[in-house]
Formats: structure tokens, C-alpha cells, sequence
């Protein structure tokens, strides 16, 4: 059974929990394979997609995840909202949950803003990504990205590679890949990695070779500029040939590796183009498991029955 209201982090959730959700995805990744990509599950469910940041495949996914199960869905970003006018975020919450939704997806800005409106609203809520702190879908799909692939995530060598300090996706991952077995090493220059990094228990290199040794899975992440005020590095050329991924660099890794980007992708930056769209990229892979994540969730969530499936 899954008993919980929201999905506010990686952190919280077991490692059953994160197996059952997997399970459950895998059975709704069938359902966008059909002609008629639509199942019946949450009819006269209601959706708000509450989000402050700017989205595309996130918010996407979960429109169309909420569609393909046949709710209602409403859209609603920061510059729609009377959040431009000085309303606060909670009161936007609860005159949205006065029309009473069953879920509300929300990303924002601010660390904790999803845990504030769980808090005082009776709908379900999930973090859809909050500041530099977690984005547990994106760590959910990633997993299931894997497992289509690996067939298991336990005794895996992960690296995440780049801006660690302002990803709220590396954070996630790094819960979610060691709850599921996974050792996770991460890599970036010394003013992109956090002080106390070492206290999740990853191993910490500063230089890229040696932190893509022996990996089975390369997670690329872009340079969080929107969270930066002053650059971490002398020039991104220089960022580029220290830390970005490219053909050279795959050569020397295993055979079977695995690379992966939660987008959006800056070609040339922290990824070669001919290495995201090479043989061993799943990034294409992982946006289309993001809407069976998405289904699963707002699924489990709502309680919705399994004969609709």
C-alpha cells in the first residue's frame, strides 16, 4: 500500500516505497505506447500545476500525465497569477484549494515551498522542484531510466558531474541511487561542490577523469546561472575543457556506461553534442519515463482504481 498525502522529497521515501513507484511507472509507460494514449483512471480528478520557475519538460510531463489518466488539468505560472500583484503563496494555495483540487504539482524558487503548502492544504502535493534543494520526479525517472536498461541499480557506480552545489537534481539522485544500492561519486570544481558534501556519504573529486573512473552511469548537470550571482570559474571555455564530457573522454570509460542529463542541456558547455546524441545516451530515454513517473505518482496519490489501467 502507499499511504502517502504529498511527494515532497527523496529524502523522506523508502526504498520499498521507491521500488513500488518504479513498479507502478513501469506499468503505466505501456499506457503511452497505445494508439489511444488515454486510460480512464482519474476522471473527475482535478490537477493544478502551480508553477513559479520557468518549465518545459517538468511541466509538460505533468500536463500530459494528468491528461493520459483523464483529469482535469490547469496550468498556472507566476506571471498568470495574482502572486504578480503581492499575493503570498500560501494564500494563492489555499484560494486555489477553496476550489477544491485533488493535487497540486508545484515548483518554486524558495527551498521548502512545497513542504509549506503540504503543510496547511488538504490536497496532495508534489515537489515539483524547490530552489537548490530537491526535485524528486526527476530523481524517479532517472532511476526508471536505468532499470529499463541495467535491470537493477544495486552495486552501480554513479557519477554526477558539474554544479553541485545549486542542484536541486543532484541532490535527489544522490538519495535516491544510494537508497536503491548505487555507490554515487561527485565531480565539479572546488566552488561548485557544497562544504559538507562528504556527509552524504559520496566520494568527491575535483578532477573528471578520475571521478569517471569505473562508472556505470554519468549524469552531466548544467551550471545552475540562474542561482549563481558571481561565476564559480575564470570562463565557461575553461569549465568546458576541465569538466564537460566529450568524445575523448568516452573513450576511456567502460564499454556499457550509461550517460544521462536532466536537461536542459547546454551543448558544448558541460556536454559535446555528438556525446549527447551518441550511443550511450539515455536523455531522450529519460524525458519520455518523466510522464510514466508523472502518471504513477498522481495515480498512487489520488487512490485511483486499478481497473481503470
Amino acid at each position: 500500500m502507499f499511504n502517502r498525502k504529498d511527494i515532497l522529497g527523496i529524502e523522506d521515501l523508502t526504498r520499498d516505497e521507491i521500488e513500488f513507484i518504479l513498479q507502478t511507472s513501469g506499468r503505466f509507460a505501456e499506457v503511452s505506447r497505445r494508439s489511444i494514449k488515454k486510460v480512464p483512471t482519474l476522471r473527475g480528478k482535478t490537477v493544478i500545476n502551480l508553477f513559479f520557475e520557468n518549465s518545459t519538460r517538468t511541466r509538460t510531463s505533468f500536463e500530459i500525465a494528468g491528461k493520459r489518466l483523464s483529469a482535469d488539468v490547469v496550468n498556472i505560472s507566476a506571471s498568470s497569477s495574482s502572486v504578480s500583484k503581492g499575493e503570498s503563496l500560501l494564500d494563492t494555495a489555499k484560494n486555489l484549494e477553496a476550489m477544491n483540487p485533488d493535487i497540486i504539482v508545484c515548483r518554486h524558487s524558495s527551498s521548502g515551498a512545497p513542504h509549506i503548502l503540504a503543510r496547511y492544504l488538504k490536497a496532495s502535493v508534489i515537489n515539483a522542484g524547490d530552489g537548490a534543494h530537491e526535485h524528486p520526479t526527476q530523481a524517479l525517472l532517472d532511476m526508471l531510466t536505468v532499470m529499463n536498461v541495467k535491470k537493477k541499480i544495486d552495486g552501480l557506480r554513479v557519477a554526477i558531474v558539474g554544479d553541485i552545489s545549486h542542484s536541486r537534481v543532484a541532490r535527489s539522485n544522490i538519495y535516491c541511487f544510494q537508497k536503491m544500492g548505487a555507490s554515487v561519486a561527485v565531480v565539479g570544481p572546488a566552488t561548485m561542490m557544497p562544504c559538507k558534501i562528504k556527509e552524504m556519504g559520496v566520494d568527491v573529486f575535483y578532477d573528471l577523469k578520475a571521478g569517471l573512473e569505473g562508472a556505470d552511469i554519468i549524469m552531466m548537470l548544467r551550471i545552475q546561472t540562474e542561482r549563481i550571482s558571481q561565476s564559480p570559474f575564470p570562463s565557461v571555455r575553461e569549465y568546458a575543457m576541465n569538466f564537460g564530457l566529450n568524445s575523448a573522454t568516452v573513450k576511456g570509460l567502460k564499454k556499457d556506461v550509461l550517460i544521462m542529463h536532466p536537461g536542459p542541456v547546454n551543448r558544448g558547455v558541460e556536454i559535446d553534442p555528438e556525446v549527447a546524441d551518441g550511443p550511450f545516451s539515455l536523455i531522450l530515454d529519460q524525458v519520455t519515463n518523466g510522464v510514466a513517473v508523472r502518471m504513477a505518482l498522481l495515480y498512487l496519490l489520488s487512490g485511483g482504481a486499478e481497473e481503470g489501467l
